[in-house]
């Protein structure tokens, strides 16, 4: 995530129970006399760091450093706050155009930062100020941009990557090469097993297997799902259509980078300009990138980004397009809910996979102007 104004997406927040890993945010402000026992040996904090993702850490960090120095600037004490001085900050911010936009902050990124500021109170060892007020700013900002039919009273969702939306990114991709077997893999696995960017990149050639029970199916892909913390096998069956089937694709991009001579290590690979296969990147004279040429997660959004952009399709399109276009394709198809949810790895009553699930309700059967003789 490297965007300044980071939105909060499907109410993935950082939750209380993670706290040290943001402790550094809080040094050099008051703390509380020091309890004898609260602290924990360096490799306890670093397993306490692991449970946070590294962008909502860094974005939570980069929230309160804006807000210490808006303290500082209107003579307001930080931490431990009051009550008012965040209802204050968060009344300033909706009122305050960004340099960047010329714009406040989205609802959603005040969201952010509500949580934030009371995330980094507990990791310093402070009770959370109370919100109640900044939360009844938030609500009539909120109203306000509603009712003038600004697009920031919605939450910033990623576009939905449709089958046939696929079908016709595809269909500009050049499939004769490494770069477009690598491509069309990343858009049509990612789409099948709901896969987030992050998860994407952590799969190895070895993820990929057809043990006995998918054989005739498709392929099992092995891969970690960060959220809910477990391991799934993924069972990826044929695509009806042998150009968007994501079984085909997977074995020609594998067979590619056989060719290559890659059989271990990183599926989805650094390629250059010229098609060679994780050539060093450099910038400033220094090797940027994973030494191994696996790619980051922000070049899986780049290749659902300018794959969209190939054949000009209006929306916002980045990695979390293919988990979205899982979810809402299987609830239009009338997928079992369960089943779907539990496909791509939400947890069971996830709100966000409810959520797609009630913006695809319009589109099918289930509409109640179907059959009604309109």
């Amino acid at each position: 995530m490297t965007e300044h104004d980071l939105e909060v997406v499907d109410a993935e927040l950082v939750d209380d129970d993670h706290l040290p890993a943001l402790r550094q945010t809080a040094q050099g402000l008051a703390l509380p006399p020091a309890d004898p026992d609260a602290w924990l040996p360096p490799d306890a904090e670093e397993d306490a760091k692991a449970g946070i993702a590294k962008s909502t850490s860094t974005a939570y960090s980069r929230d309160f450093r804006d807000y210490v120095t808006w303290c500082k600037k209107v003579g307001r004490r930080p931490i431990p706050a009051a009550p008012q001085t965040v209802t204050h900050y968060i009344s300033h911010l909706t009122r305050t155009p960004r340099e960047k936009s010329g714009r406040p902050y989205s609802p959603s990124t005040l969201e952010r930062i509500i949580a934030s500021i009371r995330t980094t109170h507990s990791a310093a060892g402070h009770q959370p100020p109370e919100t109640k007020a900044a939360r009844k700013v938030l609500a009539g900002y909120k109203a306000r941009l509603s009712e003038a039919q600004d697009p920031r009273a919605q939450p910033n969702k990623t576009s939905p990557a449709l089958p046939a939306v696929l079908r016709t990114a595809l269909s500009v991709v050049d499939r004769t090469t490494l770069r477009g077997k690598r491509d069309a893999t990343i858009l049509l696995l990612g789409m099948a097993c709901a896969a987030r960017a992050s998860e994407l990149v952590s799969l190895d050639v070895s993820s990929i297997t057809e043990p006995d029970e998918v054989a005739g199916v498709g392929i099992q892909v092995s891969l970690y799902r960060k959220k809910i913390k477990k391991w799934q096998n993924v069972t990826v069956k044929y695509g009806q259509d042998k150009d968007t089937c994501p079984v085909t694709a997977a074995r020609a991009y594998l067979a590619a980078l056989e060719a290559e001579g890659h059989t271990s290590g990183p599926l989805f690979m650094r390629i250059d300009r010229w098609g060679y296969l994780a050539a060093p990147v450099y910038r400033g004279g220094q090797q940027i990138g994973d030494p191994t040429g696996r790619l980051t997660t922000e070049a899986i959004s780049d290749v659902v980004e300018k794959s969209m952009a190939a054949i000009g399709m209006s929306g916002r399109w980045r990695s979390h397009s293919l988990r979205r276009g899982f979810a809402t394709a299987a609830s239009i198809a009338g997928a079992d809910p369960v089943h779907s949810a539990r496909h791509g790895g939400w947890a069971d009553n996830s709100t966000a996979y409810q959520g797609y699930v009630q913006e695809a309700s319009g589109l099918g059967d289930d509409n109640p102007l179907t059959n009604i003789g309109l």
